[in-house]
């Protein structure tokens, strides 16, 4: 498929069934109208993120569509300790037994600064949630995806993650990290063709990180998060398989 092909993917209503999809970040923006998308399309969603009472909405909101019983698992991913990882892969394991996907989603922006004025503790911290929790929720998820006989995790990347810009500081090396991230477990599970790992670019989406980097900008000619989620459909289902260590972008 080209790149367009995969930007406008469509699949049937039955594409994601009997999946189980995990989506960091699952309370607002992308990740929320990702996680109704997949509901949509047959697969049980795990729904990640800090705050309980905007999980339970979202919660709601799929139980209310007739989608199949998600669950919740709260995690603040800038506080996050090696316990809590593991109680994550522990509660997955016990009621699902495996996890065909894997979508990190959440990330930080924080401030756009110079290097020259870059404050060290905001760097730590973006990096932290950007990069290190996505290595070590990875990690810890990578015995269930092996439990899956078709397995997708996807990373979320940036257009400054493959071409660093001023400015962007700590935020682009974290997705530059992303990308080299995929790259190591795509050429170190290259002996399992039923996991992949690839990273998306959402591109220029109206999110609320989108207006705090271009306050701005007009919105209305931004697409919404649910005009892009083609690209995660094709990489999240049986369409993708054989295709790991690749760079894609929702927009084309």
């Amino acid at each position: 498929m080209t790149p367009a092909d995969i930007a406008a993917f469509n699949p049937p209503a039955d594409h994601l069934a009997g999946r189980i999809i995990l989506v960091t970040g699952a309370t607002k923006g992308i990740g929320r109208a990702l996680a109704l998308r997949l509901a949509a399309h047959g697969a049980t969603v795990i729904l990640s993120g800090r705050s309980v009472k905007k999980l339970e909405q979202v919660y709601d909101a799929l139980i209310a569509a007739g989608a199949p019983t998600p669950a919740m698992l709260p995690l603040d991913l800038e506080n996050a300790l090696a316990t809590h990882y593991d109680a994550v892969a522990e509660a997955i394991g016990a009621t699902f037994g495996r996890l065909d996907g894997l979508v990190h989603n959440a990330s930080l922006l924080l401030t756009r600064t110079p290097i020259s004025h870059y404050d060290v503790p905001t760097w730590c911290r973006l990096l932290q949630v950007n990069l290190t929790a996505t290595f070590a929720l990875t990690q810890v998820c990578l015995p269930l995806l092996e439990q899956s006989a078709d397995a997708s995790v996807i990373m979320t990347s940036s257009g400054v993650g493959r071409q660093g810009r001023a400015y962007w500081g700590a935020y682009a090396v974290s997705k530059a990290g992303i990308e080299n991230l995929s790259e190591v477990l795509a050429n170190e599970y290259e002996h399992n063709p039923a996991i992949r790992f690839n990273t998306l670019n959402p591109g220029a989406t109206r999110t609320d990180m989108r207006a705090l980097a271009y306050p701005a900008e007009d919105t209305t000619l931004l697409k919404t998060p649910t005009e892009i989620l083609g690209a995660y459909l094709w990489l999240l289902g049986p369409n993708s398989r054989g295709h790991s260590g690749g760079r894609y972008n929702a927009q084309v």
